[in-house]
């Protein structure tokens, strides 16, 4: 059985990086999956904030970021790729908003902004601006991690990285992304596979 078959599907999976992980953009990172299947993968580094936080990347937008509970949070390193460019990891946001967007015909929710990713489990990923535009607002959603750049593989990529032990897989818990701090989401990751960081060798990969 090939690498490819023997893999399931890791959209809505963290991605822990093991400790031999010698590029150092991904040095004991935690790497949400947004999207994963035969053509590759895509992700975003959940660990790793930037010099930059919410307050000021607004600002640099040209907008007023009026979420108080926001100001202070960091901007995340996302991953190598498009670093200019910012992605929004947040809740759904669903229902009929300012722009007359509603439910699509086959009854199912739409999200309310431009572009976004629907993730099975139940996030969202946004690219397009509005969803700043709703936060400058006070609105938008409640949770809300934003990233410059993000984290690609290519087909089969991935998963000969976890064939070499490169990285440790387990199903996401929102909770590590939105509610745990920045420096203790490496280990509470960990933590959902019942292991801790000294537990770990460069040479071991799987749990």
């Amino acid at each position: 059985m090939s690498v490819d078959s023997a893999l399931t599907n890791l959209t809505h999976h963290f991605l822990i990086a093991m400790p031999g992980m010698q590029d150092q953009a991904f040095s004991r990172s935690v790497v949400y999956l947004c999207e994963h299947g035969e053509r590759g993968a895509l992700g975003l580094i959940i660990n790793k904030p930037s010099d930059i936080d919410l307050k000021g990347l607004f600002q640099k937008i040209e907008l007023r970021l009026a979420r108080p509970d926001l100001d202070d949070a960091p901007v995340f390193q996302g991953g190598p790729v498009q670093t200019e460019r910012g992605f929004v990891l947040h809740e759904p946001v669903v229902g009929e908003d300012t722009t007359g967007a509603t439910p699509a015909d086959d009854g199912k929710p739409q999200s309310v902004y431009a572009s976004t990713m629907t993730i099975p489990g139940g996030l969202e990923m946004t690219t397009s601006k509005d969803v700043l535009e709703a936060m400058a607002t006070g609105a938008g959603p409640r949770k809300v991690l934003v990233t410059l750049g993000y984290s690609s593989w290519e087909q089969g990529q991935l998963e000969s990285e976890i064939a070499e032990n490169a990285w440790l897989t387990v199903g996401a818990d929102p909770a590590v992304i939105f509610d745990t701090p920045v420096e203790q989401r490496y280990d509470k990751a960990l933590s959902l596979l019942g292991l801790a960081a000294w537990t770990l060798s460069p040479e071991a990969g799987h749990a």
